[in-house]
């Protein structure tokens, strides 16, 4: 992905985004249900912001080749 500015939106519909900031379309897009909303106490958009950073971390080590591959096979995903 080409270097650009990115931000985060929330959009009409609750739902939270990242987009190149000169581009209307989204690259990554979080949805939370009623319940996750609930026990997050309205901190929904702050945990949406750390997961989409760290997100973008990684994605910035796999396009430097930092991060070694696990082996083939069954994953669990936390």
């Amino acid at each position: 992905m080409p270097t650009s500015f990115l931000e985060i939106i929330e959009l009409p519909d609750g739902r939270i985004a990242l987009r190149r900031a000169e581009d209307e379309e989204t690259l990554v897009t979080l949805e939370f249900s009623g319940d996750a909303k609930a026990f997050l106490q309205g901190y929904h958009v702050e945990v949406a912001k750390a997961m989409l950073n760290v997100g973008v971390q990684m994605a910035g080590r796999l396009a430097e080749g930092d991060f070694e591959r696990e082996e083939e096979g069954p994953r669990v995903l936390h």
